[in-house]
């Protein structure tokens, strides 16, 4: 079959580590950045905004597949491609429930899917009686637009929430409600389904967050039972299916204290979850986007060793970009790889990761958290 040219709308992070593989793949990649010097510089053919339907629609010319470093192109402008016979992946139906959470809610709802309690929220009222019957708690969240801890809350009262109230016109008419999960630990199952309908899960990994950003990843998720792992499994592949994801998918969820496993968030493209993948895993979730998106057979998901660790650099100031610090790091960590994203520094910025794969879970955390160490401190 004829290799497909890959267009990916956004050219962050995500984008720049889908190069690689492409070129290993011999895919000729193209990605539309929303400014010079993105991250994804080295692949970025054309620069404009994805807001424009006429910059999308020039930039689609050019390859026959678009795909995306994130979720935010507007539905309509996708909509006018597909109606164009162009190839969208994942499709803007999919896409629709990755864009919007309280959407999200009501559709996995129909598939009888494990998630914490919810409602949505028109009025104070309404939000008051949601508090009162969680037992005085509750989060917040504005369903659309909301990324890494942004657009969450923790409320007591909609007076928490006057703001939100008042301008509610801005996130659709409607916010969305939902318990406050006591949850033992975070987690995160990342899976693939491809336009021929093959689907793919790695094994269930454990998330770290700091300050709603997510700091560390485990995989696989530590002491989580064969049920749990066959249920997050079956989670991602009926999501997946029932709402026509294809490429990458991240079903993000809560381990809760009284054992229900409850999904929080998805993600319909490569994730800060799955970044291990690179090293870890025999094919990484960047290559398998790509297969996934071009209708390519997906790739083993088996791991390289039996863990791997990953950690995050998030940004601590406007100077440090970690990279001035790659040489120390690399001499005092051999097992660790360091990955940067090229970007400028900015405090709680994601900045680049590190990863260490070993058969030894406490080892692999001491290296990949003693690297990320020395590129904080740089000694």
């Amino acid at each position: 079959m004829k290799t497909p040219r890959i267009g990916a709308i956004g050219g962050g992070q995500l984008a720049r580590m889908m190069t690689p593989p492409a070129i290993h793949l011999g895919i000729e990649f193209k990605v539309l950045a929303e400014s010079e010097g993105s991250s994804a510089a080295m692949a970025a053919s054309q620069v404009g905004d994805y807001n424009q339907l006429e910059v999308v629609a020039e930039f689609a010319k050019t390859v026959d597949v678009i795909t995306f470093d994130h979720e935010h192109v507007p539905l309509s402008v996708l909509q006018a491609l597909e109606a164009a016979s162009i190839s969208v992946q994942p499709p803007s139906r999919a896409l629709a429930f990755a864009q919007n959470k309280l959407h999200m809610r009501q559709k996995l709802s129909e598939f009888n899917l494990p998630m914490p309690a919810w409602a949505e929220i028109k009025t104070a009222q309404q939000l008051d009686e949601f508090i009162a019957e969680q037992g005085g708690v509750a989060i917040l969240k504005t369903p659309i637009g909301g990324y890494d801890g942004k657009g969450v809350r923790v409320v007591r009262s909609s007076s928490d929430a006057s703001d939100w109230l008042i301008n509610i016109d801005d996130f659709g008419g409607s916010l969305l409600a939902e318990e406050k999960v006591d949850f033992v630990r975070e987690l995160a199952q990342l899976s693939a389904r491809s336009v021929s309908g093959e689907f793919a899960a790695w094994p269930l990994v454990e998330t770290q967050q700091v300050d709603g950003v997510c700091a560390v990843v485990i995989a696989p998720a530590p002491s989580a039972s064969e049920a749990v792992l066959a249920q997050t499994a079956d989670i991602a592949e009926i999501v997946a299916t029932s709402l026509g994801v294809t490429g990458v998918l991240a079903v993000e969820m809560f381990e809760a204290r009284d054992g229900r496993i409850l999904i929080n968030e998805l993600a319909m493209r490569p994730h800060n979850s799955g970044h291990f993948t690179i090293e870890g895993s025999i094919t990484s979730q960047f290559e398998q986007h790509l297969r996934a998106v071009s209708g390519l057979p997906l790739g083993s998901t088996a791991m390289q060793a039996d863990h791997a660790v990953m950690v995050n650099l998030l940004g601590v100031d406007e100077k440090n970009t970690f990279v001035e610090h790659f040489g120390t790091a690399m001499a005092k960590h051999p097992v660790a790889k360091l990955h940067t994203y090229a970007k400028s520094a900015r405090k709680g910025r994601k900045m680049g990761h590190v990863t260490v794969v070993a058969d030894d879970l406490d080892f692999a955390l001491a290296q990949a958290k003693g690297a990320a160490a020395v590129l904080l401190q740089g000694i």
